[in-house]
């Protein structure tokens, strides 16, 4: 485990091969990792986004999952019997592999490798709602990203995106970089049994990660309207809502 002050993270041209061979390499401990960090709490709050989405737009027929790893969110959104297509797409094939037993036998679920940057193999306005967990940190171009997510979203669907966030208030914030930074990264060395810097680069990928107001900020920006998020754990996690103008 390297310390907050050796690691180093990898350039931005690098930055999309390196995510996508470290999560190949975590990908049979990643479920568990993130039971572990979060005290299981990631479950309500992916509870949370797909709940939020479907409320968003009641009557959605079609979702996209992106950054979809081992398929939380997208075997989520699969229960829902008025979604007719469920698309998880990740660029880590060994994350896939752990997800389509999570889908197991539904025909109207697909699971893709693609690149959450480049969308070519959607057409405009695809999808009703398009959700994120935990990835949009991970690309190297956030804008770019992001108005590929606004150009497949159909006219008044919505992107909810869930994603660290800054810790509030800030007298928390200390014990908060202990255990992100330190204790975080323990546990992925505990589960896997071996040195990957990627668990080092989870946090520190945080701290090149807009906070919640200037996500926000950038998601007004770029188009999208009625933006709003929702801190989880004083701000540990946060999630993002936002929808496409009719």
């Amino acid at each position: 485990m390297t310390s907050m002050n050796q690691y180093k993270l990898p350039s931005q041209e690098k930055k999309p091969e390196y995510v996508r061979k470290n999560f190949d390499g975590i990908a049979k401990a990643y479920d568990r990792f993130n039971d572990w960090n979060s005290f299981f709490l990631h479950r309500l709050w992916k509870d949370w986004v797909v709940k939020e989405a479907k409320k968003a737009v009641p009557g959605a027929k079609s979702a996209l999952d992106l950054c979809c790893g081992t398929g939380d969110i997208t075997s989520r959104l699969s229960q829902d019997p008025n979604l007719e297509t469920v698309v998880g797409l990740d660029f880590s094939e060994q994350m896939l592999s752990f997800a389509f037993p999570k889908v197991n036998g539904k025909s109207h679920v697909n699971l893709l490798v693609g690149d959450a940057m480049d969308l070519k193999q959607f057409k405009n306005e695809s999808f009703d709602i398009v959700t994120m967990g935990f990835g949009l940190r991970n690309v190297s171009d956030l804008n770019k990203c992001l108005l590929e997510i606004k150009r497949v979203l159909k006219k008044g669907g919505v992107f909810v995106n869930l994603d660290v966030g800054r810790v509030r208030p800030k007298f928390l914030k200390f014990f908060a970089d202990v255990y992100f930074f330190q204790i975080v990264p323990l546990f992925g060395y505990l589960l896997y049994g071996k040195q990957n810097e990627m668990f080092d680069y989870l946090p520190h990928s945080s701290k090149s990660y807009p906070d919640q107001e200037t996500l926000a900020q950038i998601l007004t920006d770029l188009g999208f309207q009625e933006v709003r998020f929702q801190n989880f754990v004083f701000g540990n996690a946060v999630a993002h809502v936002a929808k496409k103008g009719l």
